[in-house]
């Protein structure tokens, strides 16, 4: 059997309860190095089979090759499994018979909204800037939609340090629709040591340095600040 596990967004108290009794119970943890690091130290007698960025397809087939020949394997990954994550890569790969369950997890856009205040109250998109799989001309149309709809939107893979223009070039698309001064707000690190998060507007973020590690979070024509944090108002009559 394979457990599909979404991590959370580093610290194990970000961990869904499911997630942890998964983890628990496998024979072998397969991962990227990353993510696997993030539990090492609970379960330092485990075997793990990991490998670098970009090895997802190597680990989607050494999982199910250890769970036919009788292991219970928990294949890892940061947030949640299903978004942007490897369950879908896994199940692709799969056959009828294999036996998979994938776990939920608490995928980036929350947990950085978390730490920014209430601004994902509402509707909202989650785009990944990032084109390794998706064309950049897509990656646009959907910035467009998301804009012209009015979501908030939740921006994965912002920038790194081959990816430096992407995030600028969002902005500017974004810009043709909400004003310079849309509440904005980025989260680093979550849950893990040197955690960061920051306030400020659609104009700052064009020129914000940010990294893959980063999620970014843009408000709608509601959204506000409030006492320093992100704030879209769900209706309530007050």
């Amino acid at each position: 059997m394979i457990d599909v596990v979404g991590l959370g967004p580093g610290a194990g108290g970000g961990r869904t309860a499911d997630a942890q009794a998964a983890l628990a119970v496998a024979d072998v943890l397969v991962g990227y190095t990353a993510y696997i690091a993030l539990i090492r130290t609970e379960y330092p007698d485990k075997p793990v089979f990991d490998t670098a960025m970009r090895g997802e397809r190597a680990r989607c087939e050494e999982a199910l090759r250890l769970s036919r020949a009788g292991k219970r394997v928990a294949l890892v990954c940061s947030g949640d499994a299903q978004v942007y994550g490897m369950a879908a890569l896994l199940l692709e790969l799969s056959q009828e018979t294999d036996d998979i369950r994938v776990v939920p997890g608490v995928t980036a856009a929350l947990s950085a909204a978390a730490l920014l205040g209430a601004p994902l109250s509402g509707d909202f998109a989650a785009i990944s800037l990032s084109d390794l799989m998706t064309p950049w001309e897509m990656i646009e149309r959907r910035l467009h939609a998301a804009a012209q709809g009015d979501f908030v939107i939740a921006l994965y893979n912002p920038m790194s340090r081959k990816r430096t223009d992407q995030l600028r070039r969002a902005c500017e698309i974004l810009l043709q629709y909400r004003s310079a001064d849309t509440v904005c707000g980025w989260a680093r690190m979550i849950g893990r040591e040197g955690e960061q998060a920051r306030t400020l507007t659609l104009a700052e973020l064009r020129e914000a340095q940010v990294d893959m590690f980063t999620t970014v979070i843009i408000g709608n024509s509601s959204t506000r600040l409030r006492f320093g944090r992100m704030l879209t108002p769900r209706g309530y009559a007050l």
